[in-house]
């Protein structure tokens, strides 16, 4: 199991949620995850329920069997301070920079420096050990930009190639693609079962793969129920509607004749099984186009009661019984 795993997809997937019970799912028999934010968002905040989360890592929640997740937003001013310090060791000098506007100043002309502060303290903290030598995290989750930004945001040595050639920058460039480009990472891609998510998701692994880097799983969300399956949607359509409305009248809804209670409710469920249909054929459709693409698929449910912290549990056990974890 990689590290490191980073989750993308299109917007409105739910990938922030998917990172969040992701991060609840490796957390288990005693393990400790970092959830890593780097948008900005304060969406896993607002997934946990908790105050928004300030530049340094806290404990955000117990996981099943005693694991812990962390979770850390990454303010890229901040993060370049840090860097500043770390190689350059201008401590005061840097927080003076930072009031002129120097620091905003910079990460906005130069996003691949950016990207490199971002992706810099994620990778950090997957290599870092405490004392005993052990890591200090046993799995890191990046909440990552959308997929069509995500082979970019990954790929910082091209970023930076023609900003720095030599020097600290282009060495932790050089130092974060050796973590990223490795077997401690995986990208996970999160979709729906829809044509442009599916679409963006096959071109998102198009573009990892020819930056080569390393590709995931994918994960499909808010999978509705199946309700009928396909003999029993063939079965409806052959049900002549007068067949229909008797059963109807057998169920005590109101005589057969014509205008009765049990006529007027044949055309309404006769369409919701035609609108059904018709989704679940599209469904199917996608499902196929994902499972051609050659990855391990996954597929998480549509909650009924909406997504609140019971529910990002319920998704984590979910993932955990399909051995993502």
């Amino acid at each position: 199991m990689s590290r490191l795993q980073v989750v993308s997809g299109k917007g409105g997937t739910g990938k922030t949620t998917v990172s969040a019970a992701l991060a609840l799912a490796l957390a288990t028999e005693g393990k400790r995850t970092l959830l890593v934010e780097v948008e900005g968002r304060q969406g896993i905040a607002q997934l946990f329920e908790t105050e928004v989360l300030p530049y340094e890592e806290r404990k955000i929640a117990v996981a099943p069997g005693g694991g812990e997740v962390y979770a850390l937003a990454i303010d890229p001013e901040l993060a370049l301070l840090d860097y500043l310090q770390m190689f350059y060791k201008m401590g005061g000098a840097g927080r003076a920079l930072k009031k002129l506007g120097a620091i905003d100043f910079a990460t906005t002309v130069a996003p691949g420096l950016r990207d490199v502060l971002l992706t810099g303290k994620a990778c950090e903290a997957v290599r870092r050990k405490d004392r005993s030598g052990r890591f200090v995290y046993d799995y890191v989750v990046m909440d990552a930009p959308p997929t069509g930004r995500v082979t970019r945001f990954l790929n910082v040595n091209d970023e930076v190639a023609g900003l720095a050639r030599i020097g600290p920058i282009h060495n932790q460039a050089q130092a974060v693609m050796r973590v990223l480009k490795s077997r401690e990472t995986a990208v996970h891609l999160v979709t729906l079962l829809e044509e442009m998510p599916v679409q963006e998701t096959a071109d998102g692994i198009t573009e990892l793969r020819a930056a080569k880097l390393p590709v995931g799983r994918i994960i499909v969300n808010m999978v509705r129920p199946t309700i009928l399956d396909q003999a029993d949607l063939d079965l409806a359509h052959a049900v002549p509607r007068t067949a229909v409305a008797k059963s109807l009248s057998g169920a005590g809804l109101g005589g057969a004749r014509r205008g009765g209670l049990a006529e007027r409710l044949v055309d309404p469920l006769l369409r919701q099984a035609d609108e059904y249909a018709e989704r679940f054929a599209l469904e199917r459709e996608q499902r196929g186009v994902l499972t051609e693409l050659g990855l391990p698929l996954r597929e998480l449910p549509l909650l009924a009661e909406g997504m609140d912290l019971a529910g990002l549990y319920e998704l984590a056990s979910e993932l955990r019984q399909q051995g993502i974890s």
